[in-house]
């Protein structure tokens, strides 16, 4: 961009910014649920779902009485999924993905069979990586992965037809292929931005979800059973979150419209880069960076609330007064993706030497919210959302964080399809909410009268 250039935008932009400033007080004059949410902190009931279930709270006589956080999928308690995966000692990202698509737990030769047919389609079709990825590398995974979405469309020989068996072959393909595209963007970026070599490994059928991941970003390959079964966790995890979520409204939004498969996923998949949602990790990541750097004693209690009360006054980290990884708009009392992903990682943190890290942790999660309420003074209850544990479980799984967001799309792939063809069968009907227009007519000046 010319010197010129750059000037006349900066004009313009000044012009933009001006003229859009809205009172706060009219959305409060007209009743508008600004991010859809009511004024008590719930949402907008918008829809229907059978899909999952994000349980914080109960309501009784219209007031939100907190309860500890309970994740559903088809029914099923994320909790019974996981312990029943540890008590078999088996990768069950792939049965989550069943169960969200089908909503039915599998038999054993239903999941094999499920399993043989994912690991079949984890290849990206011929020539994808030499002409979609490579010849345009992105310095951002969820771009490129938005990207090789669309680009899909181009090699698939039905793109258009919109019948559920049609839809559930499209989505059982990109489910499979995330890891593999989000893999192979990152090791673009390596080699094209990072100026480091690139390693292109090819999955392999038999592996999980979890386990062709770490192989295909590992020069080496080489992967043990625990981090492979960490992530697996991680990814049942991230799986589903609810028809309300940013990104699987998304999803509801832009399939209503009687778009193709690869348009509503792409869509998607750029809500979820957003730091307000699937971005919030890094936020995290980046805070605890600065706490780290600032806080000489990590044990010491009075030491840590000091600094987080510098973060809360905006006079550290980034000047948002926001505590990242804590609060959720639905959570309350806990949330179960939190305490599963913490407790799961105490022992990969004491195998990597980094106990005293992961005590950090554990501590700002204590005191946050207790920092929190002395600067606002408000009586909701905060708790530590999954963000505050999962960056860190990334960070001890040697993933870098180029692949945070993009490890979380990996795993929300699957309820996205879900929604999807939720909202094909049951929706029926374009999403069309009003806004409210404050703008006044004007009467119209002809170019040579402006001034």
């Amino acid at each position: 961009m010319t010197e010129n250039e750059s000037l006349f935008i900066g004009r313009l932009s000044v012009l933009a910014e001006r003229n859009d400033p809205i009172d706060p007080s009219l959305y409060s004059k007209f009743d508008v649920k600004r991010g859809l949410r009511n004024a008590n902190g719930t949402g907008v009931l918008v829809g229907l779902t059978s899909i999952g279930d994000v349980v914080g709270y109960e309501m009784k006589d219209g007031n939100k009485i907190a309860i500890p956080g309970k994740l559903i999928y088809r029914g099923y308690n994320i909790e019974d999924l996981i312990n029943d995966a540890q008590v078999h000692n088996d990768f069950a990202y792939e049965q989550c993905v069943y169960l969200l698509l089908f909503g039915e737990l599998p038999t054993q030769h239903a999941l094999d069979n499920f399993k043989e047919l994912l690991g079949m389609k984890r290849n990206l079709p011929d020539n994808f990586t030499e002409d979609m990825i490579m010849k345009a590398p992105s310095s951002d995974i969820m771009n490129k992965l938005a990207r090789g979405v669309l680009a899909s469309y181009s090699y698939d020989v039905n793109p258009e037809d919109k019948s559920i068996s049609n839809v559930l072959r499209q989505s059982i393909e990109l489910i499979s292929r995330f890891s593999t595209l989000a893999a192979y963007a990152y090791q673009a970026k390596r080699r094209f931005f990072d100026g480091k070599s690139m390693y292109i490994h090819n999955p392999l059928p038999n592996l999980s979800t979890a386990e062709n991941f770490l192989r295909l970003i590992r020069n080496d390959k080489s992967y043990t059973e625990e981090e492979a079964k960490l992530l697996d966790l991680a990814l049942i995890l991230h799986a589903e979150h609810g028809g309300g979520n940013n990104s699987s409204l998304t999803v509801h939004v832009v399939s209503s419209a009687d778009t193709d498969t690869y348009s509503a996923i792409a869509a998607a998949v750029g809500s979820l880069k957003g730091r307000r949602h699937g971005g919030a990790n890094i936020q995290v990541m980046e805070m605890m960076d600065d706490i780290k750097q600032h806080v000489k004693d990590w044990s010491n209690e009075e030491e840590v609330r000091r600094y987080l009360r510098k973060i809360v006054n905006k006079e550290a980290f980034n000047r948002t007064g926001l505590i990242y990884g804590l609060g959720h708009a639905v959570y309350t009392i806990s949330d179960p993706r939190a305490v599963l992903l913490r407790d799961k990682a105490a022992h990969l943190a004491e195998v990597k030497g980094l106990t005293e890290e992961y005590n950090l942790y554990k501590l700002i999660e204590k005191l946050g919210p207790e920092v929190l309420y002395e600067k606002i003074g408000d009586k909701k209850k905060i708790c530590a959302n999954v963000d505050l544990y999962s960056g860190f479980v990334y960070s001890m799984l040697n993933i870098p964080r180029a692949l945070y967001t993009p490890l979380f799309a990996i795993s929300r792939i699957a309820g996205w399809s879900a929604h999807r063809i939720e909202e094909i069968v049951a929706g029926g009907r374009i999403y069309r909410p009003a806004y409210k227009s404050i703008c006044e007519e004007k009467t119209y000046i002809p170019i040579e009268n402006r001034v």
